[in-house]
């Protein structure tokens, strides 16, 4: 008989000692060691974001290990059955399998971002759905053991489908979520800054069930409102510095420019060797998925053949088969868009940033765009670009965290708090132009730039 006092320990940089029972690891040991989770720690977490925060090396697979050991802290702290826990700390071990190389990165390889990770997800759970799984999971779980409805109340919960809400799912996804909490408190430790620490345990002591009136959902308690100010300004603080750094960004989008020209490209005699890969063989489709994507009527139908097709491949890819592409580029040593992006990334070039008021980039983007056009025979395309970062801290129309007082009352947190208040549902804008280094020294760039500077204080002074 499994004793309930042995303990499985994770030693983890954040959370310290991640301590599972028998029991706990027995249902998620399983998962853990399947080829899918085990691909998670060739995914970097943050993309390109080592290459600006040095330490910032950590995976999905620790990100993922984290989050299931905090779902099980909510679980334990707001009294969920064993049953209860075993599906949310599934749920919150296998929510990242989706993701591709370069994690957020990789979607805008597709058209309009049609493809997330997120789409790709059902695919790797359905690798789990066979009686051989289920038979060797539950020789290891006979009091609790997986069945084809647990399995699907899993994805649900995963998948944000709308059956799935409540507090389970809550703990899987919402504004509250075991992701959030875990991903703030690891990026902001190995990116070696104090933007994303906030008090933890004081959150999870003042978590409890609360009930909108439909159902019982994941809130706090009103003597945990001051916490939830500090982690909700800790996710702000993260992502204008790191999540939506500059440098972070514009290294991030020569990497996607390089696979969209790549894809582009792969047909010509220069490429054999390239396309003959896993990930050049899944860049020919994708950019044949794009292609048709601008004309086809039928985007869904589309899109989950493109999934259907593409999935054997995609489980596969991780960081190593981008690192690959870019050193086997590098060595062609040509004047191709390709070898000069891949050479930038290879040796960490930088492109100059301009930061811009966002106020004004509308009329900055009517300049760009113009730029780009009269000199399209001398700068290629991907040289110049300007990128825009909107984004919101906190959502309190859709689906709001509560916050339950003393005499029980319930309402949202924004109610309760005047910080919480100002910053939801607000969207921070900023923008900047992306110049790559070599162009600098163009008289018709710095001409540009003299005309983005006057037009934006003209505007900025009407």
């Amino acid at each position: 008989m499994t004793n309930q006092n042995r303990f499985h320990v994770i030693k983890d940089p954040v959370h310290g000692t991640m301590q599972f029972t028998d029991i706990e690891d027995s249902w998620v040991k399983p998962f853990i060691n399947s080829a899918h989770f085990q691909r998670l720690r060739h995914i970097k977490q943050l993309g390109m974001g080592d290459f600006i925060f040095p330490g910032a090396v950590h995976t999905r697979f620790n990100h993922s290990l984290g989050c299931c050991y905090i779902g099980s802290q909510i679980a334990h702290k707001i009294g969920l059955s064993d049953e209860e826990r075993q599906l949310v700390m599934i749920a919150c071990l296998l929510h990242d399998l989706g993701h591709g190389p370069f994690s957020h990165a990789f979607e805008d390889v597709f058209h309009e971002k049609l493809i997330r990770h997120e789409d790709w997800t059902p695919f790797f759970l359905a690798d789990y759905r066979s009686s051989e799984f289920f038979e060797d999971y539950n020789n290891h779980n006979p009091r609790h053991a997986l069945t084809e409805a647990k399995f699907r109340q899993v994805e649900s919960m995963i998948m944000h489908q709308a059956k799935a809400k409540g507090v389970l799912a809550d703990i899987v996804s919402s504004q509250l979520d075991a992701d959030r909490l875990d991903y703030l408190l690891r990026d902001s430790h190995f990116c070696g800054v104090g933007y994303g620490h906030f008090d933890f345990r004081w959150m999870l002591h003042c978590m409890a069930i609360v009930n909108d009136g439909q159902q019982e959902r994941l809130g706090i308690t009103h003597k945990g409102i001051g916490a939830v100010e500090h982690y909700l300004m800790a996710r702000r603080l993260m992502i204008r510095n790191i999540y939506y750094s500059q440098k972070k960004l514009a290294l991030e989008y020569y990497l996607v420019k390089l696979l969209a020209i790549l894809a582009k490209e792969l047909d010509s005699g220069a490429y054999t060797e390239i396309k003959n890969t896993r990930l050049g063989t899944f860049l020919c489709r994708a950019n044949q998925f794009n292609e048709a994507a601008k004309t086809q009527q039928d985007i869904k139908r589309l899109k989950q053949n493109f999934l259907q097709d593409c999935y054997p491949i995609y489980k596969e890819l991780c960081d190593y088969d981008v690192f690959s592409l870019i050193n086997r580029l590098v060595d062609l040593r040509d004047q191709r868009s390709t070898s000069q992006l891949a050479a930038r990334l290879q040796y960490r070039e930088i492109p100059k940033i301009v930061r811009l008021d966002f106020m004004n980039v509308s009329y900055v983007e009517g300049m760009v765009t113009e730029f780009k056009s009269s000199h399209a025979k001398t700068i290629q395309d991907w040289q110049v670009a300007l990128i825009k970062t909107p984004n919101q801290s906190y959502i309190a129309d859709s689906d709001p965290i509560l916050v339950v007082n003393e005499q029980n009352q319930i309402c949202p947190i924004n109610e309760r708090s005047l910080m919480i208040n100002a910053i939801s549902d607000k969207y921070e804008q900023t923008a900047f132009l992306c110049i790559d280094r070599p162009l600098m020294t163009h008289q018709s760039v710095s001409e540009l730039l003299k005309k983005v500077a006057s037009e934006v204080e003209v505007q900025a002074g009407m």
